[in-house]
């Protein structure tokens, strides 16, 4: 079974976490630029963290032979405060790098007017730069989030195609799945999603445009979460292709409409980076 989790915030995982991933099958990644969950004071913090998505991030991910890919955005949550929203004047920055395969993540937390405009001008970012958007759904009162999402996809003239809409749930999926957007569920232990109510909805919508995430993070989460999806679709009597497609072939044909999506030379063996000094326990 290969995977490639298409929402994951590998930031806040351990080596520990990559090294369990890889054994489980996961060979690729895309991390989401997302809420640290400290507030952060200034956009040269989100400097920082952009740097690290981009260059430390996927050294470390190249260790244990999982590629990593970025978005980066100013998340909903954070676009209120302020000090954070000169963040938007770094972004262009940031979306010309080669590993940047989206605009996200963007879109809803309270749905407050600070979001409306951090949410629109984002979209026509990702317009600007011919990349993908992923969209993040609220929390709380999820329909009309989902609702006000669409209208403002709509309004902004990116393609449906372009546009993931993430954290669906059984009362969200049909607001998307008619609209040409890509569906996104995150499989949790306790809340979103989790995989046997997964795959109900797979027997009923299909698999087509659907991406299945751990969207692990600094919460209680599980990167494997995507492969226990997998393996529950097998037992209800999905194919090995089914499988294949949901986990693997269609976050590659999402990220892929970036033209920056590298997944060359996967079954290489993992670098070991023998005598860098960033790597502990050298001479």
């Amino acid at each position: 079974m290969r995977i490639f989790d298409p929402h994951i915030h590998m930031t806040s995982r351990t080596t520990d976490d990559y090294e369990r991933m890889a054994a489980a099958g996961v060979r690729a990644v895309v991390e989401p630029a997302f809420w640290l969950g400290q507030p952060r004071t200034s956009p040269a913090s989100f400097a920082d963290y952009f740097d690290s998505l981009i260059g430390w991030e996927p050294f470390r991910a190249g260790q244990f032979g999982v590629r990593h890919h970025a978005t980066i955005a100013l998340n909903p949550k954070e676009a209120n405060d302020p000090r954070c929203r000169p963040v938007l004047d770094l972004l262009p920055r940031y979306l010309d790098k080669d590993g940047v395969v989206a605009v996200g993540e963007i879109g809803y937390d309270s749905m407050t007017p600070e979001e409306d405009a951090a949410f629109a001008g984002q979209l026509a970012l990702a317009v600007a730069y011919d990349l993908p958007a992923l969209v993040h759904t609220p929390h709380r009162d999820k329909v009309k989030g989902v609702e006000r999402t669409l209208a403002v996809v709509a309004e902004s003239g990116i393609a449906p195609g372009r546009v993931v809409v993430d954290h669906l749930n059984e009362v969200t999926v049909k607001l998307v799945r008619d609209t040409g957007c890509w569906l996104g569920f995150s499989i949790y232990p306790d809340t979103k999603m989790s995989p046997p109510r997964m795959v109900e909805l797979l027997r009923t919508y299909g698999t087509e445009r659907m991406l299945v995430n751990s969207a692990a993070d600094w919460g209680r989460s599980d990167p494997l979460l995507t492969r226990a999806t997998g393996e529950a679709m097998l037992q209800a009597g999905f194919t090995e292709d089914d499988v294949d497609q949901v986990l693997w072939r269609n976050p590659v044909e999402f990220y892929g409409q970036s033209g920056r999506l590298d997944l060359s030379d996967l079954d290489a063996p993992a670098p070991t980076f023998q005598g860098n000094s960033i790597l502990r326990g050298g001479s």
